[in-house]
């Protein structure tokens, strides 16, 4: 079996629509690592900085017990981290973290996730997702609700339903990967996936070189929008023994450290940045929204903002309640009942305690008489944009219709009487 290692890059943008950074990411010779820090007000780089250094401790070679254990250990090391952080200052309540962790054991990788940054394998130019997005349309997807493309466009698309966030309830996905020679593993914030498909991702990750691949995958990111960070890391494996690529930033061997973890400023300089552990924080620019940022000491009258809060949220849903109601009464569907084909005002939704529909119209038309497939689709109910419009597709319906002929009901042929006249007869009958 050929003895294998990895050459790596990390890479990253502010992006175009943000001030700061709060990715993290970091690649060594034993160790890829990203962390997409969440909770802009809330320190979401202050999450996902602390959790870089705590996992950055496992770049070393002296692990205790198998890469797995020691990745867990690690995990929760950092997140116990995030709560202590919180626990001293309420106001960074709410900041957490992404996190996914590549650690090498010399024959295969331990391997971390939580969140919805990715990491995707390319083997022989095919692309695959080994990480399961941690988020609401994924379990619409999982369930068979939504297609992949549909979650593209999903409008809760972001919403995560496991992070780091300081508590023990959301625990990271642990496994194995085993790698084979010539494969290139890219770990990447959805600041990348939210604004390309994976087959750009694919096509961006075959350049020539992975520093090639990172600056692209980078540009293709902002060239779409650059709506959030973008951070890729990227790992390629080649022979043990490989002389180093002159044209790789991490030719010197010396790890990268990039974004909120490498203490890098805030504002985006146009370009994407990677660099060591030696990063340097410039402090000549200013940022109008660092102070947005910034933690806020906690309010004595904090309930007060809180039942605030809520009464707010109540009026909201009230609100939104009576719009969705209203709306609803104005929407027409064509579907079955007590056997005819009937028109129904409302919308088809059992909620208990509401009732969102009523018979509009009961027409003529029978269930009966209507072709299989026509039937069925007027048993799940057939939406309409309007009353005119349910009609209209009443009209189709009774077109369609077959009424059955009547069986002829057979007639009783009459049997002849036999009339016999007999003149000896009447004359006998007469004595």
């Amino acid at each position: 079996m050929t003895a294998l290692t990895f050459r790596y890059v990390a890479h990253t943008d502010t992006g175009l629509r943000r001030s700061g950074n709060q990715d993290s990411g970091y690649a060594s010779p034993r160790l890829l690592v990203i962390a997409d820090g969440m909770g802009g007000a809330a320190a979401g780089d202050l999450a996902s900085s602390e959790v870089m250094h705590i996992i950055r401790e496992l770049d070393r070679d002296d692990l205790d017990g198998d890469a797995v254990a020691a990745l867990e250990d690690a995990v929760a090391k950092a997140n116990a981290r995030l709560g202590d952080l919180i626990a001293e200052d309420p106001a960074v309540e709410g900041m957490g973290t992404t996190l996914d962790a590549l650690l090498w054991d010399g024959e295969k990788f331990a391997f971390a996730h939580i969140g919805d940054s990715r990491v995707y394998r390319l083997r022989g130019g095919e692309l695959a997702q080994i990480s399961k997005d941690h988020t609401f349309v994924q379990s619409l997807i999982d369930e068979g609700r939504i297609s992949p493309a549909e979650a593209r466009v999903h409008p809760h698309r972001s919403l995560i339903l496991r992070a780091m966030l300081g508590r023990d309830d959301n625990a990271a996905d642990l496994s194995w990967v085993q790698p084979m020679l010539g494969d290139r593993y890219l770990l990447c914030s959805d600041g990348l996936t939210d604004m390309v498909t994976d087959e750009v991702i694919r096509s961006a990750l075959q350049s020539e070189t992975i520093d090639m691949a990172a600056t692209e995958l980078v540009r293709l990111a902002l060239e779409a929008g650059g709506y959030d960070n973008v951070t890729v890391v990227i790992g390629e494996f080649v022979e043990a023994g490989t002389a180093p690529d002159d044209r790789l930033s991490s030719a010197d061997g010396r790890p990268q450290l990039v974004g909120a973890a490498a203490g890098q400023a805030r504002p985006r300089t146009g370009e994407g940045t990677s660099g060591s552990d030696t990063a340097t924080t410039s402090t000549s620019s200013y940022d109008p929204e660092e102070l947005r940022y910034a933690p806020q000491p906690p309010s004595r009258m904090r309930w007060v903002r809180w039942a605030a809060a809520l009464v707010v949220v109540a009026v909201i849903l009230a609100a939104a309640g009576t719009w969705a109601y209203s709306w609803s009464q104005k929407q027409y569907f064509v579907a079955a009942q007590d056997g005819k084909v009937t028109i129904f005002k409302g919308v088809q939704a059992d909620i208990p305690g509401i009732t969102l529909q009523h018979v509009e119209q009961v027409t003529d038309v029978e269930l009966s008489t209507l072709p299989d497939f026509r039937r069925q689709q007027v048993e799940a109910g057939i939406e309409a944009s309007s009353k005119a419009d349910a009609e209209k597709t009443v009209a189709e319906l009774d077109q369609l219709a077959v009424v059955p002929t009547p069986t002829p009901t057979p007639t009783k042929k009459p049997t002849p009487t036999k009339t016999t006249t007999s003149t000896a007869s009447n004359t006998a009958w007469q004595r």
